[in-house]
């Protein structure tokens, strides 16, 4: 048995293993008939063998409340209700992520199966976040009187107060952090108002688009109570889970309470292929099999943030929206591209960013870079790269010509959002929020040097002196010949993974590295073996130039511990595992 709480990995990682509840454990193992180690794992998660079933199996007629407990639901649902019945033109200005891009489409959809005209308003990243002057501006011309805002609003005071005073009747459907006051409109529906009652405290996990799933259930019960499908044709809700599910992942919100039934539920709709845009981009993704949380997470959801990163920001929505083949296939088509486009940039300005930092002593714990060339579209990902690598609070920013536009990652134990709020209150940054892990924000190209030693001292103070080592948690422990089928399929019950239900990492003993090869982009390959036999084929992704890629690719013998999942593959309809590995350790 390995004793990995007092080494340190070859990725510079200590391992530490998640503690369960043994007695859980056997229950669960003897009640439901599991291996004892996904038997812990449900354990160690807080399932007991009377939540299992709802845990595997989560209902959405279980999960999901009356959407009146959310304060302004009724005032929303009643005058979309109006809207439909009336057959008015509809303005939505949704977000440029997939977020923004699924909740305005669900909505979208929603009206336009009633024969409403509906203008979709998505600002780039030019025009900023949220609702704008702009938009108003827009759906003027089209004499709109509704609009309804998804996945953003909640504090866009002054643009939403004043087209309000213009007459524009305006409804919130949101899931950001709200403030006391709110915009003088018609309705603002968030469950993270600061005056809810919280009756659902799980509701404060949805995405945007969950929320609108629920304002739209809403709308649909108003109809219906109305006998507007007395002589009306009744849409069938549940074929937006595959959108909702979409989202919900790619905003990685807890996948906890509704959200876990959103997911699970969107998942069996979206191998429906009924969407579409989502087929199209399947098929141009290159998925051939069912879709799991991860394809949305890592295959999907990147290409259509990629329109709002450096494309289209329009084309996520307009995808989800498609009504033919044809027009799913261009735009699948041209977000790959830019996907493509994004993983250059992106693959450039973190490039220059390691070239800056490594080589010269860093006078603060934190990555700091900027570049003059920088697309801001890509800052975000390259700072959450940056603070994986060297595992302290990164920073990231790109000097244009008016102002500098930062991204921020951060690590346990620095709060990025007062890190952020507090430079602002300095006068150091023109613009900035976030939260606890995530920031973005602005500032004048003079500020940079003094904002430097603000969040570097800000940092210090948090974190001391000593040096960060940072911890994997694992969840079990098993031998090369335990890494089975088997084993890979009973682990999948657990599914949909993401955040508040990761995936579960796996401690492999005594293994050696065979045939180990460079593939892709930096990626290494190998197969497991041992000295009693068996093979299991692995890979390690983007580590070629790491410690633990060039020890797997020079390891001549020597065995080693590896720690990473364990997942069921299907290539040409035929099953197999592969063991995708995050870091390994010297027996």
């Amino acid at each position: 048995m390995i004793n990995t709480e007092n080494i340190q990995s070859i990725g510079g990682n200590i391992w530490l293993k998640n503690k369960i509840d043994e007695r859980q454990s056997e229950a669960l193992a003897q009640s439901a008939n599991l291996p004892y180690i996904v038997a812990g794992i449900l354990a160690s998660r807080g399932v007991n063998t009377y939540s299992l079933d709802a845990f595997i199996n989560p209902k959405l007629q279980n999960l999901m409340p009356n959407p009146s407990c959310l304060k302004d639901m009724d005032v929303a649902a009643r005058r979309l209700a109006e809207a439909v019945i009336n057959n008015e033109t509809v303005g939505i200005i949704g977000d440029y992520d997939v977020d923004g891009a699924t909740s305005s489409s669900v909505l979208r959809q929603f009206l336009e199966f009633f024969g409403l005209k509906v203008i979709v308003h998505i600002p780039d990243r030019e025009e900023g976040y949220g609702p704008s002057t702009q938009a108003f501006d827009e759906f003027k011309s089209y004499n709109i009187k509704l609009v309804v805002t998804t996945d953003c609003g909640t504090t866009a005071f002054e643009v939403l107060d004043n087209a309000a005073k213009e007459g524009f009747d305006i409804v919130v459907l949101d899931h950001h952090e709200a403030e006391t006051r709110l915009p003088n409109v018609l309705a603002v529906v968030n469950p993270k108002r600061l005056d809810e009652n919280n009756d659902y405290p799980y509701l404060k996990y949805l995405a945007a688009v969950g929320v609108v799933f629920l304002a739209v259930v809403a709308i649909n019960r108003e109809l219906k109570n109305r006998g507007f499908y007395t002589s009306h044709q009744a849409p069938d809700l549940l074929k937006f889970l595959d959108m909702v599910a979409l989202g919900t992942v790619c905003d990685v919100v807890p996948l906890l309470g509704l959200n876990r039934a959103y997911v699970k539920q969107g998942l069996k709709i979206m191998a429906l292929r009924q969407n579409l845009g989502i087929k199209a981009l399947s098929d141009v993704s290159g998925l051939s099999e069912s879709p799991a949380a991860f394809h949305l997470g890592y295959v999907l959801g990147p290409r259509i943030n990629a329109g709002g990163r450096v494309g289209d920001a329009s084309i996520g929505n307009k995808l989800l929206c498609a009504k033919t083949d044809d027009e799913a296939k261009k735009l699948a088509e041209a977000l790959n591209q830019f996907n493509l486009e994004r993983k250059d940039i992106e693959s450039y300005v973190l490039l220059q960013a390691i070239e800056m930092l490594e080589g010269k002593p860093q006078e603060y714990p934190m990555a700091f870079v900027f570049g003059n060339d920088w697309h801001q579209g890509v800052i975000g990902i390259v700072a959450g790269k940056l603070k994986e690598r060297y595992n302290v609070p990164a920073f990231v920013m790109s000097v244009e010509a008016d102002e500098v536009k930062g991204s921020a990652r951060s690590i346990p134990g620095v709060d990025l959002g007062a890190l952020v709020m507090a430079a602002k209150e300095q006068g150091l940054l023109t613009k900035g929020g976030g939260h606890t892990m995530a920031a973005g924000f602005s500032l004048n190209e003079d500020k940079i040097e003094d904002f430097k030693k603000f969040a570097g001292e800000f940092i210090s103070q948090k974190l001391g002196n000593e040096r960060l080592v940072p911890i994997i948690e694992y969840d079990g422990l098993i031998s090369l010949g335990g890494a089975t089928l088997d084993l890979a399929e009973k682990l999948q019950l657990l599914e949909p993974f993401g955040a508040g239900n990761p995936e579960p990492k796996i401690v492999i003993e005594n293994v050696k590295f065979s045939r180990a090869s460079i593939i892709g982009n930096g990626h290494v390959k190998c197969f497991l073996t041992s000295d009693t036999g068996g093979s299991l084929k692995a890979i390690a992704f983007r580590c070629a130039d790491t410690e633990v890629g060039k020890t797997m690719l020079n390891a001549r013998g020597e065995k080693f511990n590896v720690i990473g999942v364990l997942h069921k593959d299907v290539w040409q309809g035929n099953a197999s595992v592969q063991f995708i590995i995050e870091d390994i350790a010297r027996a």
